[in-house]
């Protein structure tokens, strides 16, 4: 091998190791995120991005109040300024709320305060509207970037990612599709990606009409393999940090 063709192997090689440290769910190369909880304990976590979207996120609450179900909402900054009353029923209903930036952008290229301002500005916007600052993190798309850890450590947050998914977002798709898929690999420790919301469009451009229609049949074939449904919270360490 020449050595020009050794220094783009190597670039190719860096390329690579870079994409996924930045996009797989499961990459833990730029920081320790929170991916699967434990299996001992026969549990999962239910969790929806993107929101709050009215009708939709209240008919997804209306859900999980009828079935006892608890659930984690990763919230853009600027949807919990638009309904602010749902994310105050999400609070009041016991759900606990996570940070989803306050315009939803790709992280990549970002800089420091610009990721700074998206993360803060949303814990603003929920700390005046239901006196919290969430300690869980979803960056849009899974998308981690450079400089992102440090930010979260300072605010002592945890980034959250997924080991399962519904696909929900997919054009297309339909309820049977959102249930099969989420229902596919899901075992005990599984964190489950769905979405109440679509980033914060105008409400007239988002439809989750899919995931409420699937979301009663996702909750009953959860318990049927014998799990139960846990805040993402309860899959931290004890000090609340992954790392």
């Amino acid at each position: 091998m020449n050595a020009a063709a050794a220094i783009a192997l190597a670039l190719l090689g860096a390329c690579g190791t870079a994409f996924y440290a930045c996009f797989a769910p499961t990459s833990q190369l730029l920081g320790r995120s929170l991916v699967r909880g434990p299996a001992k304990d026969q549990q999962v976590a239910l969790t929806f991005d993107d929101g709050p979207a009215s009708p939709f996120t209240e008919q997804i609450l209306d859900i999980l109040h009828e079935t006892g179900v608890s659930a984690t909402f990763f919230v853009c900054g600027k949807n919990a300024a638009r309904y602010p009353d749902t994310l105050r029923r999400i609070r009041e209903e016991g759900h606990t709320i996570g940070n989803h930036t306050y315009t939803h952008p790709f992280l990549w290229f970002k800089s420091r305060s610009r990721m700074a301002s998206e993360i803060d500005r949303t814990q603003d916007v929920i700390e005046q509207l239901v006196g919290l600052r969430p300690k869980l993190f979803r960056p849009p798309y899974g998308i981690r970037w450079f400089g992102l850890f440090p930010l979260l450590r300072e605010r002592r947050m945890t980034d959250v990612q997924w080991s399962d998914a519904g696909f929900d977002w997919v054009a297309g798709n339909s309820p049977e599709e959102v249930i099969r898929r989420s229902l596919a690999k899901l075992r005990a420790g599984s964190i489950l990606l769905l979405h109440d919301g679509r980033e914060p469009r105008p409400p007239e451009h988002v439809d989750a009409s899919v995931t409420v229609a699937a979301l009663p049949a996702i909750i009953e074939g959860v318990w049927k393999k014998g799990l139960s449904f846990v805040s993402v919270e309860d899959f931290l360490p004890s000090d609340g940090q992954v790392s």
